[in-house]
């Protein structure tokens, strides 16, 4: 795997409001036909909801595509760049699971084989777009469902309270809102969680309390826990140039691998 920057195979628009337009960056396996049916896997980036670019999940969708995937890096609106908030945010990532399966024909790519996946804050909205229910963009299609399949979320917030992550920018009035935690019911989607036992940013713990949630509610829940890593641990050296070892990158790619294999999703799904 390169460590130079790489770039997508094409960008498509999943959402317009008013002039801003939320592009996916799109990433094919060789060989696509529409009528492939694909698994497909979509990436948020982390940030805080404040900041971050779509770059930061390039390495993972090349590698994921050249395995047979369709793989997507979203654009989501962020404070800084767009005065907005995590429940925007939230809105933004079920948007994109939304557009993905509504033109899954087009894209080759199964409906019912999609994929929600990010980091830190872009791990927390993949968790909510599986978990929040109700709160969905106004003037969509809603009989369209916009809940991924699987989910995969590395060091991600699962805690918006004071005792995790993120109060500051939800607010104490709205700290349950899209606080995953609080919103385990049985029938989410399987899921797998990547987390450093080193996070100083995002308790570890948040981690174990979600995956206990989930066990007691029936759902397929796994927890990767990697022994004496920070925040970010999950990171591949050509977004971030102070990892010059890859062998944590490819620890997670590996877990992920196996994950999706295990559900049927890594198995050259062209029929």
């Amino acid at each position: 795997m390169s460590a130079q920057p790489l770039s997508p195979d094409h960008q498509v628009t999943y959402k317009t409001l008013g002039d801003v337009e939320l592009k996916l960056d799109v990433f094919t396996p060789q060989g696509l036909e529409p009528t492939n049916q694909r698994p497909a896997i979509v990436f948020f980036f982390g940030g805080g909801w404040a900041g971050g670019k779509t770059q930061q999940f390039h390495q993972q969708a090349r590698d994921l595509a050249d395995l047979g995937m369709v793989a997507f890096s979203a654009e989501y609106r962020v404070s800084t760049r767009h005065k907005t908030t995590p429940f925007d945010a939230v809105r933004d990532a079920k948007s994109a699971v939304r557009w993905i399966r509504q033109h899954a024909a087009e894209l080759g790519v199964h409906p019912q084989r999609i994929v929600a996946a990010g980091g830190s804050a872009g791990g927390h909205l993949a968790v909510c777009t599986a978990v929040i229910h109700g709160d969905e963009e106004y003037g969509e299609d809603l009989a369209i469902s916009s809940v991924p399949d699987a989910v995969v979320a590395f060091n991600p917030v699962l805690d918006t309270t004071d005792k995790g992550f993120g109060i500051k920018s939800v607010g104490p009035d709205r700290q349950f809102d899209v606080l995953p935690c609080h919103h385990v019911q049985p029938g989410v989607a399987p899921t797998l969680v990547l987390h450093g036992t080193d996070d100083k940013l995002v308790p570890f713990e948040n981690d174990q309390c979600f995956v206990r949630l989930m066990l007691e509610a029936g759902n397929r829940c796994e927890l990767a826990a990697y022994e004496v890593q920070g925040h970010g641990f999950f990171n591949h050296t050509s977004f971030r140039s102070s990892i010059k070892d890859t062998r944590v990158y490819d620890r997670c790619m590996t877990a992920t691998i196996g994950f999706l294999t295990a559900l049927g999703y890594m198995d050259n799904q062209a029929h």
